[in-house]
């Protein structure tokens, strides 16, 4: 999940993949490129590991290579970072399809993409897995990848783009509490950035394990206010 608010944005992302009900394993989904005082690109991925996984270090090795070759290190705007991120996708497709779907599969990988190019204000968008893209706007400020409908609603409630980068680290959390509590793909640990608009250097990042207290306490808290609140609801009338 990714929000774009006045204030900045706030990345977050689990670790959870798996492969069949009783092969689970963890890996980082959140990737980040950052050139202090330049820029700061964050991508979060979902879908085929192996697919995401090409991806990601495809574009690594483009932006190691330097000598004018098209990288996120040269991209002038986010816009350009997007069509770079949709090359790279369409390439690692076209090398994987045949085999892939010579054994019922298919490629499997989506984005979200966010992050801010000096020059220009922070921007979000989703990328989907032929390559195409949106971007979040003030009356959109949040997007999901991934399973995203149990933790939907407290977003919906919530965010809005005047929020408060605090306030909005601790919906997404929230948000993110309510869908392990209903989906076993998704679990700890879960990555967070909240990152401050022109900045252009990442200063709040957390990682969030299993056990954590902080954690915890958040999750207790809100199921405790969520009973809270149903018992003061009003009886249904006969």
């Amino acid at each position: 999940m990714a929000v774009l608010l006045k204030s900045g944005m706030v990345f977050a992302s689990d670790s959870r993949t798996n492969a069949g009900v009783d092969d689970f394993a963890s890996f980082c989904k959140m990737t980040v490129f950052e050139r202090r005082g330049d820029r700061v690109l964050v991508l979060l991925s979902s879908g085929s590991l192996a697919g995401t996984q090409a991806v990601i270090s495809l574009l690594r090795q483009r932006a190691a290579e330097g000598d004018g070759c098209a990288s996120v290190w040269t991209a002038r705007t986010m816009f350009d970072v997007m069509v770079l991120v949709s090359d790279v996708m369409r390439t690692v497709d076209q090398r994987d399809a045949a085999y892939l779907e010579a054994s019922g599969g298919g490629f499997n990988a989506s984005f979200l993409v966010g992050g801010q190019i000096r020059g220009e204000p922070p921007r979000l968008f989703r990328m989907y897995a032929e390559g195409n893209f949106i971007e979040a706007s003030e009356e959109t400020p949040f997007l999901q990848t991934g399973e995203a409908k149990y933790g939907k609603p407290i977003i919906d409630r919530v965010i809005q783009s005047e929020t408060s980068l605090a306030e909005a680290a601790k919906c997404v959390l929230v948000s993110f509490d309510s869908t392990m509590r209903s989906n076993l793909s998704v679990g700890m640990p879960i990555d967070l950035i909240a990152y401050e608009s022109d900045s252009l250097a990442i200063t709040h990042r957390r990682r969030f394990s299993e056990g954590d207290a902080e954690f915890a306490e958040l999750s207790t808290a809100w199921s405790v206010g969520v009973r809270q609140v149903f018992r003061e609801l009003p009886d249904v009338r006969w």
